[in-house]
């Protein structure tokens, strides 16, 4: 009889997206139950992912009353369901599902950080994710930060001590799949057949951007860097493919106004397949204020991509400088803007080693080495104790 595995996450996206296929993996050797909120959803990540799901009604933002009534009903879950392991993703199923399973007695409480929005908070909203953060770890029995400049910060914050972390492989919390995100895929017919819908020109460069349109992804600093870039260049045009979020985050006004006046900048919107728009690119310019490990520049990376990135954690370990990308500092408008001059002015040589890019990926972060990395994590803990 396998022993049972809970996976939690605040959102089925997460489950289902962030996490594509690896719960599917992880039932050849466990019996894999998935919680989250949205029942219709949860239901369709549980079909695909061929486990079964249990909804609980969890929130990404504070809410006091809500957070206590979930962590009461998933506490009853765990007491019924007694599952070895509990895993939780995200913040808000991590502080609510570490402390369930702490009070319900599961042995083996794991949590995996990819990302700490309190890097950009201030005042009270920081001393109060600092004391969420605390009690996530303090409940939970290993953590797992999904980069080793997210370890640096848990450590240097002393949210936990040393002993309880651990980063899974080279970093990321699920991979990459190379034979998705695979440039040979988007033959030159196809690519031609795109730029042509896009109104883009043969001869034109095309740096693409992938993320919501919001400040703290470095967006204001990317529209004033591209503007300075058109004052020396003509044929070059910056692709945008994401939502903006005004109520979280709003670009600042005159960002916004470029972007949907110039006919400079195509901004496409979400995407479910970034893919086409990554084959049709010359180099990804990604100048996030803060990440945990970004989807978005081992995808890049693994379609043949030079990118341009923040020194910030995740980034900084994709990238290595001058080989496969440009690491600049955050909020640096005059950085960014040299960094793509540099790109543009050298446009031929970075074309040229686009396997050397893809490689680099496909070494470090296939999707298949993550699983395998933590199924050895997971199996390690049998036979041991709280």
């Amino acid at each position: 009889m396998k022993q049972k595995l809970i996976r939690i996450t605040t959102v089925p996206i997460s489950l289902g997206g962030l996490l594509q296929g690896q719960s599917k993996f992880m039932s050849q050797f466990y019996e894999v139950v998935g919680i989250s909120s949205d029942k219709e959803n949860l239901e369709k990540v549980g079909a695909k992912e061929e486990i079964r799901v249990i909804p609980v009604n969890l929130t990404r933002k504070i809410t006091p009353i809500q957070d206590l009534k979930a962590l009461i009903t998933l506490y009853k879950i765990l007491k019924k369901e007694k599952p070895f392991i509990v895993h939780s993703h995200t913040p808000k199923a991590g502080t609510i599902g570490m402390m369930a399973a702490r009070l319900a007695g599961v042995p083996h409480r794991l949590h995996t950080i990819a990302g700490l929005p309190l890097v950009e908070a201030t005042g009270l909203k920081r001393i109060l994710l600092n004391a969420v953060e605390k009690l996530t770890y303090s409940c939970a029995t290993k953590v797992y930060p999904n980069s080793v400049g997210l370890q640096e910060i848990v450590l240097d914050h002393k949210f936990t001590n040393a002993k309880k972390l651990k980063v899974i492989g080279h970093g990321s919390s699920n991979g990459i799949d190379t034979s998705y995100f695979d440039p040979s895929l988007y033959p030159a017919a196809t690519k031609l057949e795109l730029r042509k819908k896009l109104k883009l020109s043969n001869d034109d460069y095309v740096f693409v951007f992938v993320g919501r349109l919001v400040g703290d992804k470095g967006i204001n600093e990317l529209i004033a860097a591209f503007k300075k870039i058109l004052e020396e260049h003509t044929n070059v045009q910056l692709l945008l493919v994401g939502n903006p979020e005004e109520e979280l985050d709003p670009m600042l006004p005159e960002t916004e106004e470029f972007i949907f006046k110039s006919d400079k900048v195509i901004a496409t919107g979400w995407a479910d397949d970034v893919r086409p728009y990554f084959a049709i690119s010359n180099c990804l310019t990604f100048p996030s204020y803060r990440e945990g490990f970004p989807n978005v520049v081992m995808q890049s990376g693994a379609m043949g991509l030079y990118s341009i990135v923040s020194d910030i954690n995740g980034c900084n370990e994709i990238v290595k400088e001058g080989v496969n990308g440009t690491i600049i500092p955050t909020k640096n408008t005059e950085a960014l803007f040299n960094a793509m001059k540099h790109v543009l002015d050298n446009k031929e040589k970075f074309a040229t080693e686009k396997g050397v890019y893809r490689e680099m990926i496909k070494k470090r972060y296939e999707r298949s080495f993550i699983w395998n990395e933590l199924l050895k994590e997971y199996q390690g803990l049998e036979g041991t104790k709280d």
